[in-house]
């Protein structure tokens, strides 16, 4: 009886929820896409500004799933159209049928897509080798009701990625035309900046002048600090010149928040919850005067854009169950809302509202999820991060809160240790 009269109330313990979508669906096929383009922020900021913003008067459906005897196969489908019947609108269906080589790396694979719509069907493969860091992928269409541009005959490319040093190129065997590479690029990372250049041949009519034709090259230069885990805070911040022709200014930020948690659900014990902010900002400008029909790239049509537009955008997911997401432009400004159910399978339901500026109309987009790709398990972890195992209670001693003050995290992770963090809130790797 005197133990249990003298028995210690529990220690404060701090709630930290994993991310809707981490790692975010667009990294398991890197291998397939250029460093340049998926470097300096842009795919932190493309999912900031397109996930969960349905376009206006539209739905979209979304099924993820793998089979619990085979996790080296997964099967991604979309279905997608508008809300009221249009003649010059359909409903778009694809799917993708996916074989990993290793289940937790996503860097050699094979897929299948099939779809409604050319490429009627598509494989893509990758082989990565990371102890040499070398790699070879292709994407090869091949059925297509008609075959227009080059890459309809399929693409072929080659790569060496590092921790610090990205290059690569592309070409098209089987074209017809004679352009070699048909994408080449260069990414370096010295300390916390990030530069890299890469090249286009779209203008010119010779191989000679494409080279020296200015508008066929981009370069980049990117300052980051943090890491890519959602448990540590991160800031980017990139300047692009595109083609000659664009500059391309942009900021993304992920802030990394504890606040207090009163909720009669959870256990005495729980006395705050992990937060995670996002800000994002993007400016295009166009810095040439003349616009000639020279411009326009042989075997490619390219849309007018407006002389200079930006974008901004901000998310905050409260907890493991809803985030709400914002952005605002000169033409369109959206807001959404989605709520995550952590189910096996999960599912997620999203709404967003657009507004068009320029018609003065709003209108509303809807979308469901249904996932077990990624199985992220709600934390309950010390202030500091340091995770020993994925679904063990970690106490929270010698937590102060103090009101107007967070407390400041400080961790493992600060130093580059994951290896005791769940594998979905890990970093996306160690290859630039």
């Amino acid at each position: 009886m005197g133990n249990l009269m003298n028995k210690e109330p529990p220690p404060p313990m701090v709630l930290v929820p994993p991310l809707f979508d981490f790692p975010p669906l667009a990294a398991r096929t890197r291998m397939l896409e250029s460093s340049y383009d998926l470097l300096f922020g842009k795919l932190a900021l493309k999912c900031l500004f397109d996930d969960y913003f349905e376009q206006a008067r539209h739905f979209s459906t979304m099924i993820m799933l793998k089979p619990i005897d085979d996790p080296h196969v997964d099967l991604v489908a979309t279905v997608s159209g508008p809300l009221d019947h249009k003649p010059e609108e359909s409903i778009v269906g694809n799917a993708f049928f996916r074989w990993q080589s290793d289940v937790d790396d996503p860097h050699t694979f094979m897929d299948l897509f099939v779809s409604n719509t050319d490429p009627t069907l598509q494989m893509r493969a990758c082989a990565y080798y990371p102890k040499y860091g070398f790699g070879a992928f292709g994407i090869f269409p091949m059925l297509l009701k008609k075959r227009i541009t080059s890459e309809d005959f399929g693409v072929m490319g080659l790569r060496y990625g590092s921790t610090n040093l990205s290059i690569g190129a592309t070409a098209m065997p089987f074209s017809m035309k004679d352009e070699c590479p048909r994408r080449a690029w260069l990414v370096s990372k010295m300390g916390r900046l990030t530069a890299g250049v890469q090249y286009e041949p779209e203008y010119g009519s010779k191989e000679g002048q494409k080279y020296r034709n200015l508008k066929n090259w981009s370069c980049a230069i990117g300052y980051g600090v943090g890491s890519s885990s959602p448990l540590s805070p991160s800031f980017n911040f990139g300047l692009e010149l595109s083609k000659s022709s664009q500059f391309i200014a942009s900021f993304y930020q992920h802030v990394v928040v504890q606040r207090r948690v009163k909720n009669p659900l959870e256990e005495n014990e729980v006395v705050g919850i992990t937060n995670y902010i996002d800000f994002g900002f993007e400016l295009q400008t166009r810095v040439d005067d003349t616009k000639s029909s020279n411009d326009v790239p042989e075997s490619s049509y390219v849309p007018q854009v407006p002389d200079s537009t930006f974008q901004v955008a901000a998310s905050w997911q409260a907890n493991k169950n809803f985030l709400l997401k914002g952005k605002v432009g000169p033409l369109s400004s959206s807001i959404a809302l989605a709520f995550k159910s952590w189910w096996k399978p999960s599912f997620t339901f999203s709404i967003s509202a657009t507004r068009d500026h320029v018609v003065g109309e709003t209108g509303y987009g809807f979308g469901i999820r249904v996932e077990n790709l990624r199985q992220a398990s709600y934390q309950r972890a010390d202030p500091n991060f340091v995770m020993l195992t994925p679904n063990k209670e970690h106490l929270a001693e010698g937590i102060v809160w103090k009101v107007g003050k967070r407390p400041m995290l400080q961790s493992d992770i600060t130093a580059g240790n994951f290896d005791g963090i769940p594998k979905e809130l890990r970093p996306l790797g160690k290859i630039l």
